[in-house]
C-alpha cells in the first residue's frame, strides 16, 4: 500500500511538471508570436546569443540538440526556418565535415534583444512562486 501511495505521488509530481511546462511554453508562444517567433525558435536564438560568443560567435548544431528538447531533424528544420528569416546562418565545420556551425546574424541579435524581455516576463508570470497559478 505504501508503494502505491509513493508511486501515485511520484506520478502526480511528474504530471504537475508536464503541466507547468506546457502552460509555460504556451505563454511564451503567445508573448513571442507577434514577433514571428515561437518558444523553440527563441530558445535557439537565446542559446546562440548567450553561449556562442564564448565559442567564437557560433555553435555546432549537434551541441544544440539536447538543449532545445527537439529531435535532430526537428531542430534542423527550425534552424532552416530561422536561416530563411535571416536570423541565423549556417556554415560547414572545417574540422569535421559532418558538422554544421550556426551563428546569429545581426538581424537575429536584434530580434533576440526585442524578444528577450517578453520571454523573461512570461517566465516570471508562469514560474515565479508569487504569481504562478
Amino acid at each position: 500500500m505504501a508503494a502505491e501511495t509513493a508511486d501515485a505521488r511520484l506520478e502526480e509530481r511528474w504530471r504537475d511538471i508536464l503541466s507547468v511546462h506546457a502552460r509555460t511554453m504556451c505563454e511564451i508562444d503567445r508573448a513571442l508570436h507577434p514577433h514571428g517567433l515561437g518558444a523553440s525558435d527563441f530558445e535557439v536564438l537565446d542559446i546562440l546569443a548567450s553561449e556562442a560568443p564564448a565559442r567564437g560567435d557560433h555553435c555546432r548544431v549537434q551541441n544544440l540538440v539536447g538543449r532545445v528538447h527537439l529531435s535532430q531533424s526537428a531542430l534542423s528544420r527550425l534552424i532552416g526556418r530561422l536561416e530563411k528569416d535571416g536570423l541565423v546562418e549556417r556554415s560547414a565545420c572545417t574540422e569535421d565535415r559532418r558538422g554544421v556551425w550556426v551563428a546569429l546574424t545581426a538581424r537575429g541579435r536584434e530580434v533576440h534583444a526585442r524578444a528577450l524581455p517578453l520571454q523573461r516576463a512570461a517566465l516570471t508570470r508562469m514560474l515565479d512562486d508569487r504569481t504562478a497559478p
